[in-house]
């Protein structure tokens, strides 16, 4: 009866053991790694399209406003090349004058000599 009784005893925790196991596998799978597994995924890789949206319409207003910061460096810088060039043609034109005049003075002076 000894043997018997330690079979049985052995037979029953086994079955009890593993019964056990069973329903701590299932609890740990739909409950608690599921809610991990979740708040991981969500922790790196939110699902809230809304916050993506959002994120993509602040860098494109953050870029536009870059864009037309550039434009306008950009247009103001060209008008003062044109500014700069419209001046530098000024002043040639006043050398070119300078110059005809010298070298009519200087046609004067020859003709007053000879």
């Amino acid at each position: 009866m000894n043997r018997y009784s330690t079979v049985l005893l052995l037979g029953s925790l086994t079955v009890a053991t593993a019964a056990r196991a069973d329903a701590l596998d299932g609890l740990f799978e739909s409950s608690i790694v599921g809610s991990i597994s979740q708040a991981i995924n969500d922790a790196y890789q939110p699902n809230n399209s809304r916050s993506d949206d959002n994120e993509e319409r602040r860098w494109n207003d953050d870029s536009q406003r870059r864009n037309d910061e550039s434009r306008r460096q950009y247009e103001e810088r060209l008008r003062q090349l044109e500014e700069r060039h419209r001046q530098l043609d000024d002043q040639q034109r006043q050398l070119d004058n300078q110059r005809r005049q010298l070298e009519e003075e200087q046609r004067r002076l020859d003709d007053d000599f000879r």
